[in-house]
């Protein structure tokens, strides 16, 4: 069992990402159980395949992350560029409006709508580019500490 405390925390990026490589190797060849503690959430998506969410001494999540964004993150970012600037009102009618300057927008959207609403985009707009991401693990992670409720 090996355990590491912020392993990655002062290091440049390059030292970051051997550190990174270094563990993961350690565990394949070895196949040793590594607990990791970190707030650093570059390090906990890289390594971790199991998260548990601690606050004030009470177990607020255990699983893995694909469920923690999946539970925690009821939609997606749209990112969009668009070849003029488009009408702020009509993209509110179709998500919530999260962003919007000049000829770029991002829209928050139900991970149920995404598909339908990313055709009415693509079929009403002018638009430059698209691109559809999950909310940023440390955001989710922040929203969960907000409104946690304590596993028994």
């Amino acid at each position: 069992m090996l355990f590491l405390d912020e392993p990655t925390i002062g290091l440049d990026v390059n030292m970051q990402q051997a550190v990174r490589d270094f563990i993961a190797d350690y565990n394949r060849r070895h196949g040793a159980t590594i607990l990791l503690t970190s707030h650093y959430m570059a390090d906990v998506t890289a390594l971790a395949e199991r998260i548990l969410v601690i606050e004030g001494g009470r177990l607020i999540f255990d699983g893995d992350l694909a469920r923690l964004v999946e539970e925690r993150a009821p939609h997606k970012i749209l990112k969009l560029r668009f070849e003029t600037a488009p009408p702020a009102a009509r993209l509110a009618a179709l998500g919530t409006l999260r962003r919007v300057e000049e000829r770029e927008a991002e829209l928050l959207v139900a991970r149920g709508q995404v598909t339908a609403v990313a055709g009415a985009l693509l079929r009403d707009f002018a638009i430059a580019d698209i691109g559809i991401e999950e909310a940023p693990i440390e955001e989710i992670v922040g929203e969960l500490f907000g409104h946690a409720e304590a596993i028994p």
